[in-house]
C-alpha cells in the first residue's frame, strides 16, 4: 500500500524543462515557423535569441512573448546572408548572453521564378541566405557551444530539395545545398558534442505560402492540399517546432545528419493511386 501511494505522489511531481538553462538562436523568428520555434524552445525553458532583417514589429512581439513564458530574450537585426551582418548577430549574442547552445537556422528567402528566367542576382542571394549561412553561423556557434559542453544545429529544409516545384528552382537547390550542409556538419562536429539535423516541413499555411503564383492562382489549394493529406489536416507552425525543440533536446542525441520529413503524409501516396 505505501509503494502504491509513493507511485502516484511522484507521478505528480513538477518535471524541469528539458531545455531548461539553454540558450537558443533562431534566425528568421519574427513570424510563423520561426516565431513557433522561438515560443517553443522558451516554453521548454530555453532562453532565445530572435533574429529579424525587415520586419521589426513582428519580432518585437515575439520578444515579448517569449518574456511573458518566464524566458530572457535578446532582439537583433541582421540579414543572415550577409556575411558581415551574420558575424555581427554572434557578436551581439556573445554580449548579450556569452554563450549559446542551440542554433536554428529559419530565415529563408529566394527569387520564386521560372528557370529560364532566373539571374545570378536572385541565385546569390537565395544561396548566401538559405544555405551559406547555415555553414558560417555554425562556424561561430560552435566556439560558443564548445564552452557549454556542445549544443544543438537544427536547419530548416523543404520538400523542394528534392521534389520539384513551380518556379522554385533557386529555393530548391538552396535547400538542397542545406541538407548536404547540414550531413557534413553533424559528422565534423560529432567530436564537439553538437548534434546537427534538418526539419523539412510540408505545406504550411502561413503568410510565407502566398509568395507561390501557383498559391495565388489557386483559390482551394489549401483546401486541396488537405484532402491529399493522410493526416487530414495541414502542418502548423506548432507541428514543426514541436520536431525542433525535440531534435534539441537530450532524448535525440542519437539523430544525427538527418532530415526530418514532417508533412502529415503529403509526399508518400503516388499521385493518382489513392483518392
Amino acid at each position: 500500500m505505501n509503494v502504491i501511494y509513493l507511485a502516484l505522489v511522484n507521478t505528480s511531481l513538477p518535471r524541469s524543462a528539458p531545455l531548461e538553462g539553454k540558450i537558443a538562436l533562431v534566425t528568421g523568428s519574427g513570424r510563423g515557423v520561426g516565431r513557433a520555434i522561438a515560443l517553443c524552445l522558451a516554453q521548454q525553458g530555453a532562453d532565445v535569441v530572435v533574429n529579424f532583417f525587415r520586419n521589426r514589429s513582428p519580432a518585437q512581439e515575439t520578444v515579448e512573448s517569449v518574456q511573458a513564458l518566464g524566458r530572457k530574450a535578446l532582439l537583433v537585426k541582421a540579414d543572415v546572408g550577409d556575411l558581415d551582418d551574420l558575424g555581427r548577430l554572434f557578436d551581439e549574442i556573445e554580449a548579450g548572453f556569452g554563450a549559446l547552445d542551440i542554433l536554428v537556422c529559419n530565415a529563408a528567402s529566394g527569387y520564386n521564378r521560372p528557370v529560364m528566367e532566373q539571374r545570378s542576382k536572385g541565385w546569390d542571394w537565395t544561396m548566401n541566405i538559405n544555405a551559406r549561412s547555415l555553414l558560417f553561423a555554425a562556424q561561430r556557434a560552435v566556439p560558443m557551444m564548445e564552452r557549454r559542453g556542445g549544443g544543438a544545429i537544427v536547419a530548416i529544409s523543404s520538400p523542394g530539395s528534392t521534389r520539384v516545384l513551380p518556379d522554385y528552382v533557386v529555393v530548391g537547390a538552396s535547400k538542397a545545398a542545406l541538407e548536404a550542409v547540414t550531413r557534413y556538419l553533424a559528422v565534423e562536429l560529432a567530436a564537439h558534442n553538437i548534434v546537427v539535423n534538418a526539419v523539412s516541413p510540408g505545406i504550411v499555411d502561413t503568410q510565407a505560402l502566398q509568395h507561390f503564383a501557383f498559391v495565388r492562382q489557386e483559390e482551394d489549394i489549401i483546401a486541396k492540399a488537405t484532402a491529399l493529406t493522410p493526416a487530414g489536416c495541414l502542418v502548423t507552425p506548432e507541428d514543426v517546432a514541436g520536431v525542433v525543440a525535440f531534435l534539441c533536446s537530450p532524448a535525440a542525441r542519437m539523430i544525427r545528419g538527418q532530415t526530418i520529413v514532417v508533412d502529415g503524409g503529403y509526399t508518400l501516396p503516388i499521385p493518382g493511386v489513392f483518392s
